[in-house]
């Protein structure tokens, strides 16, 4: 049975005269229909992921096509139980995404070769092919491509200098990338052709196509896709999927994040409902112990309940804050 809510992921390099006004337009017209999610405008185009019920969709867009230059903007849909997110913003930006190169580069004039999804899963298959995961640390603990090298970075703008350290490694071999839907793949590839990458490759519409790919149906694709809304993650394998994410606490397999409950923190972590109570959503002993612990406020424990949950695992409330 079809689902009435849509998630759309979207994105277009089109080049956008006044962001500010854009943006203001945007907004005053998504919050008209009920619509909720987050975009970002920038001089170089747009970058979105919106949800509601199927006719708020529907009416997003046919108003998006009806933008000049964005007649032909592909959005990417999913089905949803409700609203993937709580509010509706529609920011202007520097970068729609930001990769912060001295010199920027334009998609539109250099990227990658873009490979279909069969094109992609037969280069994951090429043992002398590298596949290089362009997303964040946490997104691939979750899921990725099997194989594929996960770069130690935490935010998308560190991944150049990354490449550049390990520059030897695959300078001279083909490399494909892939990230959630594409975007940040256009401009990282594009990167790598002007740094003399030879032979360098792009998942076209990235992970969220590659699996509702009618002939790969996600193969070779390892856990879940993590995607920045309220589902935190979706599956893409329908092969053979897999758990591949592990509990921070205990290491067992997991694919529910959390987020630290020490709000200067605010850490991502995989963990199961049971360790997130015993660890009260903490990282470390630091965070578990911090006098603006969201978990302790949430459940309203007395100081004495939280003493004994963390005497449980071995710790104390008065114990040092710097430990």
């Amino acid at each position: 049975m079809s689902k009435d809510y849509r998630v759309l992921l979207y994105y277009k390099y089109q080049a956008i005269e006044d962001p500010d006004q854009f943006a203001k337009d945007h907004l005053e017209f998504c919050k008209s229909i009920g619509l909720k999610g987050r975009v970002l405008v920038g001089k170089e185009g747009i970058n979105g992921t919106v949800s509601g019920i199927l006719a708020q969709t529907e009416k997003y867009k046919d108003y998006v096509h009806s933008l000049p230059g964005f007649e032909d903007l592909w959005f990417k849909e999913d089905e949803a139980d409700g609203y993937a997110h709580r509010k509706m913003f529609v920011r202007p930006r520097e970068e729609i995404v930001a990769l912060n190169l001295e010199e920027d580069i334009d998609p539109l004039q250099t990227t990658g070769q873009y490979l279909s999804p069969k094109e992609f899963h037969d280069a994951i298959l090429d043992e002398d092919t590298i596949v290089l995961d362009t997303r964040n640390d946490y997104e691939y603990d979750l899921g990725h491509f099997k194989g594929a090298i996960r770069p130690d970075i935490r935010n998308f703008r560190e991944l150049p200098q990354w490449v550049i350290d390990h520059k030897e490694d695959f300078m001279d071999k083909r490399v494909v990338v892939y990230c959630t839907g594409g975007i940040r793949c256009e401009k990282f590839s594009g990167w790598m052709v002007r740094e003399g990458f030879k032979d360098v490759g792009q998942l076209h519409g990235g992970i969220d196509t590659y699996g509702k790919d009618p002939e790969v149906q996600g193969d070779l694709w390892e856990g879940q896709m993590y995607v920045f809304d309220d589902r935190i993650s979706v599956p893409i394998n329908r092969v053979n999927p897999t758990v591949i994410g592990k509990d921070y606490y205990d290491g067992t397999p997991c694919e529910r994040y959390i987020n630290c409950a020490n709000p200067e923190c605010n850490e991502q972590l995989l963990a199961s409902e049971e360790n997130e109570a015993k660890y009260l959503r903490g990282c470390c002993a630091k965070c578990r112990r911090h006098p603006r612990n969201r978990y302790v406020a949430e459940h309203q424990l007395t100081t004495q309940e939280w003493e004994e949950r963390l005497n449980a695992i071995g710790e104390s409330l008065n114990d040092s804050q710097t430990a």
